[in-house]
């Protein structure tokens, strides 16, 4: 039931990353619901939790790994690496086509991780796990 909650929340904190960063930087540069998957309407939505599901495990398998790799540097920069490494996640993430996500260039996902990042933090205050 908890990474159920969290890919709501991955994909919550999607849908605002890309408002608040496509307003920002005042064009397109984050995109979601790009995928055909035969439910019409519903095919956006369904991307959308795809993503924040596929989001959850890179952070949960592949997140751990870089930290570690990165730790000296993360200790130098004290602590504010991990938006970097958050970007990167979300780079990786945009880079599987059929999931319809696509974060375009590395500023716009550091930007997204910040948001992110403030967007996560709070749904877990507010909801239960």
């Amino acid at each position: 039931m908890r990474i159920i909650w969290r890919a709501l929340i991955n994909a919550v904190a999607i849908v605002v990353a890309a408002y608040v960063v496509n307003g920002v930087l005042g064009s397109t540069v984050i995109t979601w619901g790009n995928a055909s998957y035969g439910y019409g309407e519903a095919d956006k939505w369904i991307s959308l939790l795809l993503t924040g599901l596929v989001l959850g495990i890179v952070n949960a398998f592949v997140r751990p790994i870089i930290s570690l790799i990165a730790m000296p540097i993360t200790c130098l920069t004290l602590g504010l690496f991990h938006f970097v490494i958050s970007a990167l996640m979300l780079l990786l993430v945009s880079a599987i086509p059929p999931l319809g996500f696509h974060v375009e260039g590395f500023v716009a996902a550091f930007l997204a991780a910040i948001v992110m990042a403030v967007v996560g933090l709070v749904l877990s205050w507010i909801l239960p796990d």
